[in-house]
This record gives C-alpha cells, sequence and structure tokens, in this order.
C-alpha cells in the first residue's frame, strides 16, 4: 500500500510501508539529515540547493536527500520529548524520496514560508492527487500540533482536533465548516453569556445552571451557523487569503446546497434552544439573525467589521438577562457596550494576521483603519471596556471578588495590547487565544461577587441593628 509521510514545514515522501504515519513539528533538521544519510544508500540521490526555495529566504544550507533502506528509526518528537519508533521499508522499485522544497521548509520558522512550499510543492508520479487522496492530507502538515496517526502509535488526545480527526471522512468537512477544532471562537460567544446570567442570579446563590448549559448549547450551534453564513458570503474572498483558502465551501470539498443544509440544521437546533426562554427574550434571540447575515457585508463597505461583530457576537449578553429578569434596564446595557470593546480588541489584533491578504484583494478591516496606532486606539477601547465592567458592577452591587476580577482584566488586556507583535501572525493567533482564559477568571469573578452580596448585606443590617 502506497502511503505518505509527513513532517510539519514540509519532510513528506511516499513509500511502502504497513502502516500510515504522519509527524509534525521537528523543529531541527540537521540531526534528521545527517541520520538520514547514514541509513541512506549513495544512489538515486537528490541533491537539495538553494535555487529550489523562494528568493527572498535563499539564506538555509543544503541538504542531500537519499533514499531511505530498511531501517529502523528513531526521531525525536521535541513536543513529546521521547522517543518514536517508526518502522520504513523500502521497494525494489518505488523508493522514496524527500521533496526538495519540503526539506528546506523544515528549516524554515515561518509558516506563511512554509505554506508557500506547500502549495509549490510537486507531486510525485502515480500519486493520488492531493485532493482527493486519503494518503495525503495538506492541512494537517499545515496545523501546527503532534501527530501519530498510526493505530499502535497514536498519542491520543482529547480534544476538538483529535475528535475531527477520529471522525468519520464523510463528516470531516462539516465539521471544519462549523470550525469544530477551533473552538475558540465558541468560547468567546459563550463567556459574556455567562457573566451575564451570573450578573443576574439572586444574590447568595449560584447561577443557574441550566441556562448556562443552555446558552453553551446555544453559543456552539449559532457559532457554527455564524462561520456557515460567513463562509457563504466570502467563498470567492477566500479563495484569496492564505489563512482561507482551504475551507470547504471555499476549496470546493462541499457545495453551497450542501452548507445550506448544514446550516438549516443549526438553525433548527439553535431555534429549539431559543424557544425555551420567555418570549421576550425568544423575540430578542431572533433579531440576531438579521445581525449574522449582514456581519460579513461589514468588511466590504466599512473599516470596522469588528464593531458589527462586537454588536453581533455578544446579543447573548442580553438574551441571557432577559431570561432572568424578563427585560432589559441600564445595568446591562453598560455590560454590553464593555463586552462589545472587548471584541473589538482581540478581533482587531486577530486581524492582523490576515492585513496584508486584506490590502491586495481590497477587504476593510480595523487593523487597517487603525495601522501603526492599532495600539493607542485598542487602548481608549479598553478603557471603556474597564468603566463599563465597574458601572455594571456598582449598579448591580457587586461585591470585591467582582473587582478583583475586573482588576487582573485590566492587566491582562494591556498587557496584551502592548506586548502584541502586531507583524507577527503566530503571536496575534496567541493573544487572541489567550481570551478563554481570560473569560473564564471573569466568569469566577461574577460568580463570587453575587455569591458575597448576601453576607455583605447581613454585615450592614447587623451594624445598623448594633447601632
Amino acid at each position: 500500500m502506497r502511503l505518505q509521510k509527513a513532517l510539519f514545514r514540509g519532510v513528506s515522501y511516499s513509500c511502502n510501508v504497513n502502516a500510515r504515519i504522519s509527524l509534525c513539528r521537528l523543529q531541527d533538521i540537521s540531526p534528521i539529515g545527517k541520520m538520514i544519510s547514514r541509513l541512506s544508500s549513495t544512489t538515486s540521490s537528490t541533491k537539495l540547493t538553494s535555487s529550489s526555495v523562494p528568493d527572498q529566504c535563499n539564506t538555509s544550507p543544503a541538504y542531500d536527500a537519499h533514499v531511505i533502506k530498511t531501517e529502523h528509526v528513531k526521531l525525536v518528537c521535541n513536543d513529546c520529548n521521547r522517543f518514536k519508533d517508526i518502522l520504513s521499508q523500502n521497494s525494489t522499485n518505488n523508493h522514496s524520496k524527500l521533496y526538495n522544497k519540503s526539506l528546506w521548509s523544515l528549516h524554515n520558522e515561518s509558516l506563511t514560508h512554509t505554506r508557500h512550499v506547500m502549495n509549490n510543492m510537486p507531486c510525485v508520479s502515480n500519486f493520488h492527487s492531493m485532493k482527493n487522496s486519503d494518503l495525503f492530507n495538506k492541512r494537517k502538515l499545515m496545523d501546527p500540533s503532534v501527530y501519530l496517526t498510526h493505530p499502535l502509535n497514536r498519542c491520543l488526545t482529547v480534544s476538538p482536533k483529535g475528535i475531527l480527526d477520529a471522525s468519520p471522512k464523510m463528516i470531516q468537512p462539516y465539521l471544519r465548516l462549523i470550525r469544530f477544532d477551533k473552538p475558540i471562537g465558541t468560547y468567546l460567544l459563550y463567556w459574556p453569556c455567562t457573566w451575564s446570567i451570573a450578573m443576574a442570579a439572586t444574590p447568595g446563590h449560584l447561577p443557574d445552571l441550566w441556562l448556562l448549559t443552555l446558552f453553551g448549547a446555544g453559543a456552539f450551534f449559532m457559532r457554527g451557523a455564524g462561520c456557515i453564513v460567513n463562509d457563504m458570503w466570502d467563498r470567492d474572498i477566500d479563495k484569496k487569503v492564505e489563512r482561507t483558502k482551504l475551507r470547504p465551501l471555499t476549496s470546493g470539498e462541499l457545495s453551497m446546497f450542501q452548507g445550506l443544509v448544514c446550516l438549516g440544521g443549526m438553525l433548527s437546533v439553535s431555534l429549539a434552544i431559543l424557544c425555551q426562554l420567555n418570549m421576550f427574550s425568544i423575540i430578542l434571540g431572533a433579531s440576531s439573525m438579521l445581525l449574522v447575515i449582514l456581519y460579513p457585508l461589514a468588511k466590504r463597505y466599512t473599516y470596522w467589521p469588528q464593531a458589527m461583530l462586537g454588536v453581533t457576537l455578544n446579543w447573548g449578553v442580553l438574551i441571557s438577562w432577559s431570561a432572568i429578569n424578563g427585560g432589559l434596564d441600564w445595568s446591562v446595557l453598560s455590560l454590553y457596550v464593555a463586552c462589545v470593546m472587548y471584541t473589538i480588541i482581540y478581533d482587531s489584533i486577530y486581524s492582523h494576521q490576515d492585513k496584508y491578504d486584506d490590502m491586495l484583494i481590497g477587504v476593510k478591516s480595523t487593523a487597517l483603519r487603525f495601522g501603526d496606532q492599532t495600539k493607542y486606539w485598542l487602548s481608549g477601547f479598553g478603557v471603556v471596556m474597564i468603566s463599563g465592567l465597574t458601572t455594571t458592577g456598582i449598579m448591580c452591587d457587586q461585591t470585591w471578588p467582582y473587582y478583583t476580577a475586573v482588576a487582573f482584566t485590566c492587566g491582562h488586556l494591556f498587557h496584551q495590547i502592548w506586548s502584541v507583535d502586531l507583524d507577527n501572525a503566530d503571536d496575534c493567533a496567541a493573544k487572541f487565544r489567550s481570551n478563554t482564559r481570560l473569560g473564564f477568571l471573569m466568569f469566577l469573578g461574577v460568580t463570587m461577587g453575587t455569591l458575597l452580596k448576601v453576607a455583605e448585606e447581613d454585615e450592614k443590617e447587623n451594624k445598623i441593628k448594633a447601632m
């Protein structure tokens, strides 16, 4: 059986082996190159030179890539810090070959250059096409995680990405369509809802577990629906952006009809969840669909799509508050404004990953609007956010745990803004993901603050009686 071995940042080759193996993220090529040279024969070799790589990265050294004979090879997996045993076999006629450009990209630290290399990598003769082959998954080569897909050597992890990889091939495109393997968007939609639920809870009591569960499920399905709508609007734009061109609707892996069917399913479940709430909340939730549909258009006509995203993404703050109180008041509006500012901050950082592609194709964003002044703009939004959280706490008679969480939020926020390297896509993505922890911290602060409300009220009453 013809199989493919792949190393993240690019060593890939096909050979006859007894199992399918995929290796990722080996940081240093030099020990591997020396090992291959010792184990290989001097016949049928391929010379890698600087001419086989892009001009802007011609500083990498040349390596010899030889045919690997049958050997028991041990490669050090940096992420696991232990050895992985790989048994590779060599057939008489079909030799294993290392791709020149892929081998070079292992030495390169830039994910963008790695993607460039993989997109221009030559195909092996008599090998299945990348699009249709089950043996070569191009997306896995670009994912900075460690995987061993051999059934005996697999690193078993319970994670959305691991579940996606273990799921049937037929449903994997749908899971990628709703970003199942990237749950950060669901978390960022869910945490503000939990803040609102905990803030509206009865003093001295924990937040309603049933509502937390409902809004958790609703966040998952509505986020998935929003991703589908966004991909439908942007399928032509996404083809021109490096980060998004492999999305199922963009690449043609799924048709528009299949996307509509999936969207219908996600919205149906979301409606069923919404119907568990009171009538005011149902009407309020249904009105958010207009925002979900219009958000993808914002990037075409305005430099403020992140503001539109903030208005849309945090609509659950209003719904969850009304689900408990039966309506809205000024205290939740200040919380809503704070959450909108928060979304503008982290999504502006996120949008800096695509700013060069956006400039080329004419897509607008706050990253382009703010330019070199981004950190000053985001600092201003941070001040408004902290002011909104403080105002909400005062209006809701919150206690010291809440204000402690607000103080930590302030510190995290400004550290994130002023430490991020806006020209480094990896750093922007890391800072963006860190907001999941911040959301959980704020939820704990609101919950503890609400629990202590009764204790403070009792203490005040006792002081009055003592007087």
